[in-house]
């Protein structure tokens, strides 16, 4: 009975973790995916990392309730990572929609069950659907579960934390992503102002013409073409921006696993 204990005590924190990644990563934090899935999935998930580290010694008194946080934190920071880099895509659509005129048209968001802007939420789903096709997902669990070979079970995470590095990096991470938005929406919103500008022209030169009435068509019009024929280019842009994902997990395992990094 005492190994069964410690062993279910080893298997909780294990499950803690993997429970706090599924409630913030992309994908598998989508409201359109089952809670009982997602527990389903991280017991499995727990099950199979803890066969593989076997019972540890793994403290029964208060020590324990601390355990729980650190890992809840691990997880939940590994997740936000993840999560993160996906609101790169709202953030750029959120850019197009304010230069196309399409700010007030918000639709719910599935991910996040927010309302969202319209050309944020069609880049999202051709973002989950590439994800996907890149095996993503898979990456996604291998990084969760590689973590225990950097951030074991018995860790200082809140010393480590509290270092400074951490802060820094997620700064850094945060700064990061909003450049990245940034250039996505950059070729969109460039051509979108010229279109201001040229339209304020044509207010100046012809003070008749009704520029409110055309004006607002024409750039959704504009836009719309232009977003066809960039979309194409859009798969490089998400393999970069998956890449960055997957490098910042990383870097924040590292971090969590040694500070001076």
């Amino acid at each position: 009975m005492e190994t069964i204990l410690l062993s279910f005590s080893g298997f909780l924190l294990i499950f803690c973790r993997i429970t706090a990644f599924f409630v913030v990563a992309p994908v598998f934090s989508s409201r359109n995916v089952p809670a009982t899935f997602k527990i389903g999935l991280s017991a499995f998930i727990a099950f199979l990392i803890f066969s593989g580290l076997g019972v540890q010694q793994v403290p029964m008194d208060a020590v324990y309730l601390i355990s729980i946080i650190k890992e809840i934190a691990v997880g939940l920071l590994l997740g936000f990572i993840g999560y993160l880099f996906f609101t790169v895509i709202q953030i750029s659509g959120a850019f197009i929609d304010m230069q196309m005129g399409l700010s007030m048209a918000n639709i719910i968001d599935p991910l996040t069950g927010a309302s969202s802007p319209v050309t944020g939420n069609l880049k999202f789903m051709v973002a989950i659907v590439l994800f996907l096709s890149f095996n993503g997902h898979h990456m996604l669990l291998q990084a969760i579960v590689q973590s225990y070979d950097w951030v074991p079970l018995q860790n200082d995470v809140f010393t480590r934390m509290y270092s400074g590095n951490m802060s820094d990096f997620m700064i850094r991470t945060f700064t990061d992503s909003f450049a990245l938005a940034f250039k996505m929406a950059a070729p969109l919103a460039a051509a979108l102002f010229l279109t201001d500008v040229g339209l304020g022209i044509l207010a100046r030169t012809a003070p008749q013409f009704n520029i409110f009435v055309v004006g607002v068509p024409l750039k959704i019009v504009v836009g719309l073409i232009l977003l066809a024929f960039l979309f194409p280019d859009m798969m490089g842009l998400f393999q970069n921006l998956f890449q960055a994902l997957f490098e910042a997990m990383q870097k924040a395992i590292m971090l969590l696993s040694n500070p001076t990094q």
